[in-house]
């Protein structure tokens, strides 16, 4: 299997994905809540060191899989708040994500690769539990931004979590 998501020590994922660009462009997906909503989540970003993050999360409006299995009926909605601790714009975005009773912290990086950008995705802080959903999970979302980017219909959500929900944790 081609992995994008590795895990690099213990509690920490790291992913990184070519994305079409310009930067301007990959950068306001990440950043604008209607733009990551078409990816991730919803939400509103305060973009300066210390603001405030909140994700909105309605993961059956992300592909034409409108309903979630019953494993994952749980995870189809979800509200999650942070806190922004880097700002670099258009380089790179940390910010807390309180999840199971801790924060965990995403950190964005892109880098400028000719026309296309580099996408670097390192989730810290995560507990042992979580690391193989969460490995899969910015598996398919990263895989839906690319989609999306291109233009073209974006992957199954659901089926493809699954898929590697699996493959993550026979990879552990």
């Amino acid at each position: 299997m081609n992995q994008p998501v590795t895990v690099i020590e213990p509690g920490t994922v790291k992913l990184q994905r070519l994305l079409p660009g310009p930067l301007e462009r990959v950068w306001a997906y990440i950043t604008e809540s209607d733009k990551r909503a078409k990816w991730l989540a919803a939400g509103e970003f305060d973009l300066r060191v210390g603001g405030k993050i909140h994700l909105e999360f309605d993961n059956c409006k992300l592909s034409c899989e409108r309903t979630a299995p019953e494993k994952y009926k749980d995870r189809q909605f979800g509200k999650f708040d942070g806190v922004i601790t880097r700002l670099e714009p258009m380089r790179a975005l940390s910010h807390t994500w309180a999840w199971n009773g801790g924060d965990t912290e995403v950190t964005y990086e892109l880098t400028p690769k000719g026309k296309d950008v580099l996408l670097t995705i390192v989730h810290r802080r995560l507990g042992k539990d979580l690391v193989p959903s969460v490995m899969g999970g910015w598996d398919v979302h990263s895989g839906i931004l690319e989609d999306v980017l291109k233009g073209v219909e974006p992957r199954p959500f659901w089926t493809t979590h699954a898929r590697l929900d699996k493959e993550y944790a026979a990879s552990l």
